[in-house]
């Protein structure tokens, strides 16, 4: 795993010839965003040693490093989840990866179904929290002091002081935001019902396939972490409303806009 992860950075870092400051995955929907940034070089995934090909359609699978508000970001288009046959290793190789190219800022995005009975398709939550269901743990098994402790705080998961960056400039352009918690299942169903009925009972306002185990990968190497959920479908427990990926994606681009503005804001200032 370490002669993996070394052989990918040396090979992104003989591409860029750099050492970018953020990290951003973008998810479903979400590939808008690297039409924001001042592109230096695409590696497509395929071409990267130990990187799998995204499977998913609205992820794009190219590996974009370039400037953004004054800042060197290297961005994910298109990111690896477990449900596509991956191991939870591989789904989480990429943030190995970013720390060690020297990133310690890592900004995500996905889309997700909302519970919380104020939420609306095409809203935008900024996560505080989140609750991992996800049927593997990405630190299960041996762990290496080189790249993290046994056993990790995940207190703060999620940066406070980023969250404050994020909705102030949500607040200067105008965008009403939600903070909460997001949980993650493995997918890739949508969920019945009674599922969505399980995720409000144990408290989340929101449910996905991906995120978390990334999260947690960044904290077990000392990385701050920003995660930001846009509402694509609406999950109640009492109601059997179709959904598509389709609908993802449609939902994931009408509020883009939002989600430029206030990842924007948010490189500009960290």
């Amino acid at each position: 795993m370490l002669k993996k992860i070394h052989q990918t950075a040396d090979f992104i870092f003989n591409q860029i010839q750099d050492t970018p400051d953020i990290a951003i995955v973008l998810g479903s929907g979400l590939k808008n965003l690297q039409n924001e940034v001042d592109i230096i070089k695409t590696i497509p995934y395929g071409v990267i040693p130990n990187f799998p090909n995204t499977t998913v359609e609205g992820h794009t699978g190219n590996l974009i490093f370039g400037m953004l508000e004054g800042k060197k970001i290297l961005m994910m288009s298109g990111r690896f989840h477990y449900y596509e046959g991956f191991s939870i290793k591989e789904v989480t190789f990429p943030i190995r990866v970013f720390k060690q190219l020297g990133i310690n800022k890592l900004v995500l995005s996905n889309a997700s179904g909302g519970v919380n009975p104020n939420f609306k398709i095409g809203d935008v939550m900024l996560i505080k929290d989140h609750i991992n269901m996800m049927p593997e743990h990405p630190l299960r098994g041996k762990n290496y002091d080189e790249l993290g402790p046994r056993f990790v705080d995940m207190s703060c998961a999620y940066d406070l002081e980023y969250l404050e960056i994020a909705e102030k400039h949500a607040r200067k352009n105008n965008i009403a935001i939600h903070e909460g918690i997001y949980l993650a299942l493995q997918g890739p169903t949508f969920e019945t019902p009674a599922e969505y009925g399980m995720v409000i009972n144990l408290g989340a306002d929101t449910v996905g396939m991906s995120t978390v185990p990334e999260v947690i990968v960044a904290k077990h190497q000392g990385m701050r972490c920003f995660g930001i959920s846009v509402i694509t479908d609406l999950g109640n427990p009492d109601t059997r409303e179709s959904i598509s990926h389709e609908d993802v994606l449609n939902a994931a681009n009408i509020a883009m806009p939002k989600i430029i503005k206030i990842v924007k804001g948010l490189v500009s200032e960290i």
